[in-house]
């Protein structure tokens, strides 16, 4: 559990933090820093502190969001040697962050606090928008799939996915057997006006793999796959025999819990 940061002026003890953000993914390389491009959210971040807090910062965050994915809600952590207080660091992060990256709150948190580590359930939601009219305001958060699709068909290889499971046919990492073996505690579709939305809940996702599952799960809809072919799809830990991989723009990192 963490809590509000009374740093008292003079007090510069080494403290740990826990800081939430909210961003657009569009036009970052991802969440982690490259060292190829300075487009990335880590990276922004990492630069932005170590400059207001005058000392190297380097950040941990709850997982690494690919190119063009968002972030409702991502939490990560770093350590610092200041006496500035929460609501200055929290405020230098608000003026000087570019625009599509906000400071949700910053908070100390307990010593052996970890934000990858720590870390009991995430979730993710992808936004599919399911209609012949395009959306125009949209475009950049949301998969436009027009055709019609068959949500409870959907629903049941859902159902078949969830549970603890090696999930490497639904990745495109090199993990596989015990490293690839995840729990995924429930998959929601649900229509949402023309959006049809899939939340996703579990313990740790592969590289790609909500994108993986929702691109199976849309094949599902279309058609095109059975419900009841998720059971063999797991069982061969191929990524051949998995579904297309939806586009970054409709996901999101909705929620961490510790």
């Amino acid at each position: 559990m963490c809590y509000t940061c009374p740093v008292k002026k003079g007090d510069c003890s080494m403290q740990n933090y826990k800081l939430t953000l909210s961003y657009d993914g569009t036009r970052y390389r991802g969440w982690q820093k490259q060292g190829n491009t300075a487009q990335t959210v880590q990276g922004k971040l990492e630069t932005l502190l170590s400059r207001a807090l005058e000392q190297p910062i380097e950040i941990a965050g709850s997982g690494r969001t690919d190119a063009g994915v968002h972030a409702r809600r991502q939490v990560c952590s770093f350590r610092a040697e200041t006496d500035k207080s929460c609501a200055e660091i929290l405020a230098l992060l608000r003026e000087y962050l570019p625009e599509d990256i906000g400071a949700l709150s910053l908070e100390k948190a307990p010593e052996r606090f970890h934000a990858r580590l720590s870390a009991v359930r995430k979730t993710y939601v992808y936004r599919v928008w399911n209609s012949a009219a395009p959306c125009v305001f949209e475009r950049k958060y949301v998969y436009a799939e027009p055709r019609p699709l068959n949500l409870d068909a959907m629903r049941r290889a859902a159902t078949a996915l969830c549970g603890r499971h090696d999930f490497s046919a639904f990745s495109t990492g090199k993990k596989t057997g015990r490293a690839a073996t995840r729990t995924v505690e429930s998959i929601a579709i649900e229509h949402c006006g023309e959006e049809v939305r899939f939340t996703f809940a579990g313990d740790g996702f592969l590289y790609n793999m909500v994108r993986i599952l929702t691109g199976t799960l849309l094949e599902v809809g279309l058609g095109e796959r059975s419900p009841d072919d998720m059971a063999a799809i797991l069982a061969s830990h191929s990524r051949a025999n998995a579904g297309f991989t939806a586009p970054a723009q409709g996901l999101f990192l909705w929620d961490v819990t510790y």
